[in-house]
């Protein structure tokens, strides 16, 4: 593993970070949340003329063909400007999926529009047990229809098509399609947006089985922690310079250590996780045998400290953190909502553990 990044790679980081910042400022972000659906469809252009909608992808699809290590990058700046809309949603999630389990001809169909920016997608994995193992998936589909309820879907509303997992496949089902009925769901992150799917024996085209979604759900959980943490970089920037600007007993209170330990704690933090999130995405690209818990530790640690980071940065703002004119609390709320999509902490150490128990006794018997 080569410990530093590339020169390609230090330039993808850096030109996306000047993309973000002039196309996606605080001001836009601040408009597109206030939205219905936090979809813009000029930034969204913009995304695609960057060739950010294919990154990963074939280039026989459209895409640019990119490593794991290049979209960790590209999602951890996404992450300090807190980009709204269906990015995730479409290109990492949905196009993940699509490039795991889908035949030439379904990426045709599917990927290939995604890449191009033609279309947006989103999955419908969550039911009512609010799991995120695909063994807890109960939806089953009847004589080529699906009947049940998906929760949490983002971005559902602008999806042009929904890949729903069910107990016996996947499936891609229309959005105009009879039957489906998206209605909004509150959440805490204004910048994406929540929704509940009803299915009433809708007509879905099975595209593949569930048995291969492990690897495209890693490649969206790692996706996730880049992005955790380029919002923790962000809330330390902003934190840093108030406590440098903001004086108490007439000097900056940023000399004072109790601030400046707060400050160690989340620089310390943010460090940690991205050093995490680099090896997941490494691993995945390269098929390392502890891939899948390399992506469980860096959610696991991203899920914790992102929140950590939060807390800290808001308590050295005091009062002004979550005021709604500063930016720090709509990070907080980011991160919350980060926290527990695609399992929690508890969940990704319950997962190492399995890995590790599951491994020993296979080890064991073979012996």
């Amino acid at each position: 593993m080569q410990f530093g990044l590339s020169e390609s790679q230090e330039f993808l980081k850096d030109s996306a970070r000047k993309f973000f910042a002039g196309e996606c400022p605080s001001t836009e972000m601040r408009r597109l949340m206030e939205t219905d659906t936090a979809y813009d469809a000029a930034l969204w252009s913009k995304l695609t003329d960057q060739g950010y909608t294919g990154i990963i992808f074939p280039e026989e699809c459209g895409g640019v063909g990119l490593g794991k290590v290049e979209l960790m990058l590209l999602m951890e700046e996404s992450g300090r400007a807190l980009l709204p809309g269906p990015f995730f949603s479409t290109v990492v999630l949905a196009g993940s999926v699509l490039d795991a389990v889908a035949t030439p001809t379904h990426k045709e169909q599917y990927l290939a529009p995604i890449c191009r920016g033609e279309v947006r997608s989103t999955v419908a994995l969550v039911e009512d047990s609010a799991n995120w193992d695909l063994r807890s998936v109960e939806l089953s589909s009847t004589n080529g229809k699906l009947t049940g309820e998906k929760f949490f879907v983002s971005d559902a509303a602008i999806a042009d098509f929904l890949i729903v997992v069910a107990r016996d496949g996947v499936f891609v089902v229309h959005s105009k399609a009879r039957g489906l009925k998206i209605s909004p769901m509150s959440g805490m992150d204004l910048t994406r947006k929540l929704y509940v799917v009803e299915i009433g024996a809708t007509t879905a085209e099975r595209i593949a089985p569930n048995s291969d979604l492990t690897r495209a759900f890693d490649i969206a959980t790692a996706a996730l922690a880049a992005e955790l943490v380029g919002g923790m970089q962000r809330t330390l920037d902003i934190t840093v310079e108030y406590a440098k600007t903001r004086k108490q007993f007439g000097k900056p209170i940023g000399m004072f250590q109790a601030v400046q330990h707060q400050c160690a704690d989340m620089y310390l933090e943010t460090e940690s996780s991205r050093s995490a999130v680099y090896y997941a995405g490494w691993a995945i690209e390269e098929d390392s045998p502890d891939a899948a818990t390399a992506v469980s530790i860096a959610k696991m640690y991203a899920s914790d400290a992102a929140r950590a980071v939060g807390n800290r940065g808001i308590q050295i703002h005091g009062g002004m953190g979550f005021t709604w004119e500063n930016d720090v609390h709509l990070y907080y709320r980011r991160a919350k909502a980060s926290e527990t999509a695609f399992g929690d902490a508890t969940f990704h150490r319950e997962r190492i553990a399995s890995t590790v128990i599951d491994a020993a006794s296979i080890s064991a018997k073979s012996a």
